[in-house]
């Protein structure tokens, strides 16, 4: 038993060190070809070589939605009846909405403290994307948001992986097979067995994950002079970090309040999704491998399969750290005076509108973009933080991890204690 425990982790410990050498690996080539290659060429491998990121985030992606649904509902219906799903899912909300508040308020305190933007004058500034992120906020309104939770078609949800959609329809659907009884435990038994063969399916994906975090790495860094990016986007890139640097030590500290000294257990479990997450700016491309590591690092099936899609959609700390701090930052830089009860209602703006988005890259930003014309703050003001954003995105990828790894962890606890 002892053998295959270690066997085990060695076969984890050497996928993060395949993951980490991979990283280094894209830096290094996409640098050289930066250096070495016109900007036209440069610009061809980029997109070619991003090809290796797409191939293994999309086989992530394949497998997202049928995993949601198998692992909820099968989670759902081993709790029994609804005051069981009434009691995780009220300590789940109290949870996410707690975390999700502290983070905007460390980013919206950061950036008042720091104030990155004030006095900054950035030139040729590409509004291009800016452009098309914008329009992506059309019609942001409550009416399309609910539109955007509650699905019209399962089938469409699933296909479109919208992760939220797919949890609404599982709830209903664990709920109502939990109410019938034992008639529906072959279904239950199906279901049961399906996850676990999706399961195996997710340990033969992520033999991908070296060459799509490579493939992602390789493809920045060739277009991208990181040098001239960070010199100018200094002040911004450093009280960003020093923004989630402290969300990290918040949320450590938090997690070993509740966990004690299991902390260390999980962090050495996640270490591979983090840095998954990290480098391929997706925090969704990790949501099978951590689905399987917080099992094994002893947290119930059933708590897991019900938490972590929530948590996908309801607790995204980094994205939220960075959503207040972004926006007041283009405020600043465009001298649009927010007082501390304006922030305050962004802050709750916030905390409704972004519930929801999908844990890929760049999502935050739609939502940036919207509340910043909610506020007067100008919408193109996006394009400032636009080159520097893939980095920043690593980050709170990473966070977003993270902070789901703990709530499921310490929720999972709590159960356990009940």
């Amino acid at each position: 038993m002892d053998t295959i425990t270690s066997q085990k982790k060695s076969i984890y410990s050497n996928l993060t060190f395949q993951i980490l050498i991979a990283m280094i690996l894209g830096a290094f080539l996409g640098i050289l070809i930066h250096q070495n290659y016109l900007e036209e060429d440069a610009k061809s491998f980029s997109d070619k070589i991003k090809m290796l990121a797409t191939i293994f985030i999309r086989l992530v992606q394949m497998i997202i939605s049928p995993l949601v649904f198998t692992t909820l509902v099968v989670g759902i219906a081993k709790l029994g009846d609804v005051k069981s799903v009434g009691r995780i899912g009220g300590r789940a909300m109290a949870w996410f909405f707690s975390a999700s508040f502290i983070s905007l308020l460390i980013g919206m305190f950061w950036v008042n403290f720091l104030k990155p933007g004030v006095g900054l004058k950035l030139g040729n500034i590409d509004y291009t994307t800016a452009t098309e992120v914008a329009d992506k906020t059309q019609g942001f309104s409550a009416q399309n948001f609910v539109e955007h939770i509650i699905p019209k078609s399962i089938v469409e949800a699933m296909a479109n992986n919208e992760i939220l959609q797919i949890v609404i329809f599982s709830i209903f659907f664990g709920l109502a097979a939990a109410s019938i009884g034992n008639t529906v435990k072959p279904v239950i038994n199906a279901l049961e067995k399906s996850s676990h063969i999706i399961l195996k399916m997710v340990n033969y994906v992520m033999k991908f994950a070296p060459l799509g975090v490579f493939g992602a790495i390789a493809g920045v860094f060739a277009i991208k002079d990181v040098n001239d990016l960070l010199i100018t986007y200094a002040k911004f890139f450093s009280s960003f970090l020093v923004g989630i640097g402290s969300l990290w030590i918040f949320l450590l500290l938090i997690g070993y309040l509740f966990l004690k000294s299991k902390m260390t257990v999980l962090l050495k479990r996640i270490i591979s999704p983090l840095v998954i997450a990290f480098g391929t700016t997706s925090s969704e491309a990790v949501f099978p491998k951590l689905t399987e590591e917080l099992e094994r690092f002893g947290v119930k099936d059933k708590v897991v399969s019900f938490m972590l899609p929530l948590g996908y959609s309801f607790n995204l700390d980094g994205s939220m750290m960075y959503m207040t701090f972004a926006s007041i930052f283009i405020a600043q830089v465009y001298n649009v005076p927010l007082n501390i009860p304006t922030q305050m209602t962004m802050l709750l703006v916030l905390m409704l509108t972004s519930k929801g988005i999908a844990g890929v890259p760049r999502a935050s930003l739609v939502v940036v973009a919207a509340t910043c014309g909610m506020f007067k703050i100008p919408i193109e003001g996006i394009a400032l933080i636009l080159p520097i954003d893939h980095f920043c995105d690593m980050f709170r990828s990473a966070t977003n991890v993270l902070g789901n790894a703990l709530a499921t962890s310490v929720v999972g606890k709590w159960e356990k204690n009940s």
